[in-house]
């Protein structure tokens, strides 16, 4: 009973902390929702959906939640890049357990940038926690920013889209945006895995071409 307690009374200081930053984005209206994707402290489907009910409430309107939640998603990606740029490994492995970042995680997201080249950066947008990894090996290989920022912000853009709408459709009931988003991602990440996999036939029939030419 005892250990029932206090995963019950963790659990409720969890959902008062949330409560409390939600209140805290609704109170600054677009600039809370920047603020929330920039940072992050909770998953970005909630803050945007959670941008959609305050839609769904005449506080703030589809088309501003949609620009603030991407210009906020590509604001956090940028200081990743950053941090991966300036900082390096020596930076994450000092300062990676406050990012909520593992090394393991770099890890793997260098092997993705090493062996699939920039375009990742795309894919892995769609993939939780390496959406954010993704951009530290991206700034340590110096990748062209303009290009780094370009397909940050073609992949930012749906993704505010599909749950700023869905937070938006299910209004009161936002809190349940996960069951409500599932056949819309099981959608969306194979499409991107696709748009990818035909890069790269077309990166590897442009290389032959270039060896036979």
């Amino acid at each position: 009973m005892g250990e029932k307690a206090g995963a019950a009374a963790g659990m409720g200081v969890i959902h008062d902390v949330l409560a409390q930053i939600l209140q805290w984005l609704e109170n600054l209206g677009y600039f809370g929702i920047v603020i929330g994707l920039a940072i992050e402290v909770i998953p970005s489907e909630i803050v945007l959906s959670y941008g959609g009910y305050l839609v769904s409430q005449g506080q703030i309107t589809t088309l501003g939640a949609v620009i603030c939640g991407t210009l906020g998603a590509l604001i956090q990606q940028w200081l990743l890049y950053a941090i991966g740029r300036y900082g390096g490994r020596p930076f994450l492995l000092k300062y990676g357990k406050f990012l909520h970042i593992k090394e393991k995680h770099v890890d793997l997201a260098e092997r993705w940038f090493e062996r699939y080249g920039p375009v990742i950066v795309f894919t892995a947008r769609f993939v939780p926690v390496m959406r954010q990894v993704i951009s530290i090996p991206a700034g340590m290989a110096r990748m062209n920013f303009t290009v780094y920022t370009l397909l940050t912000l073609i992949a930012s853009i749906p993704w505010s889209i599909l749950f700023v709408i869905l937070g938006r459709e299910l209004g009161d009931n936002w809190e349940q945006i996960g069951e409500k988003a599932a056949p819309y991602t099981h959608i969306i990440i194979p499409a991107a895995l696709a748009l990818f996999v035909l890069y790269l036939v077309y990166a590897i029939w442009r290389s032959r071409s270039k060896k036979t030419a």
